[in-house]
């Protein structure tokens, strides 16, 4: 049986998987789309066309970085670790909300729990590295008490 962590990372590496499939995609029609243009063009609107479509690139291919980096964060995670204290990686459940300390990644739905994942350098993952369960953190004036790690 898979465990609420072990289906949250395969869940975020999937989602993180998509993203760059689609990045990947997005970058190569456009690379296609330069050469073809580059065949049957000349003067000014060719010119811009091409460095519109370079500048589109560029900004694709920072998005593909950051793809990759959280996906490289995401695969540093072993499931089938657990530590008495908040690390990367831990699923943590404080105040009833499960938290994923990982990347910077959408809030999701697994077997009907929300699940906020984060990174160890956000505000709230910083005070979270290194509690233990029992350990209390504070967030815009709430006191939050950490229930579980896993």
């Amino acid at each position: 049986m898979h465990t609420l962590k072990h289906k949250t990372l395969n869940y975020y590496i999937q989602q993180v998987d998509d993203k760059i499939d689609a990045f990947r995609d997005m970058i190569s029609a456009l690379t296609e789309d330069a050469s073809n243009d580059a065949k049957g063009s000349a003067g000014d609107k060719h010119e811009t066309a091409l460095s519109m479509m370079h500048l589109e690139q560029e900004k694709l291919n920072h998005k593909l970085s950051e793809f990759l980096a959280q996906k490289a964060v995401l695969e540093k995670i072993n499931t089938e670790i657990t530590v008495p204290r908040v690390v990367l990686g831990s699923l943590v459940k404080a105040n009833n909300m499960y938290l994923f300390v990982s990347a910077a990644l959408p809030k999701i739905m697994i077997d009907g729990i929300s699940v906020i994942a984060l990174s160890p350098q956000s505000p709230l993952g910083t005070k979270l590295m290194g509690i233990e369960v029992g350990g209390t953190f504070e967030i815009s004036g709430t006191k939050y008490t950490i229930e579980e790690i896993s």
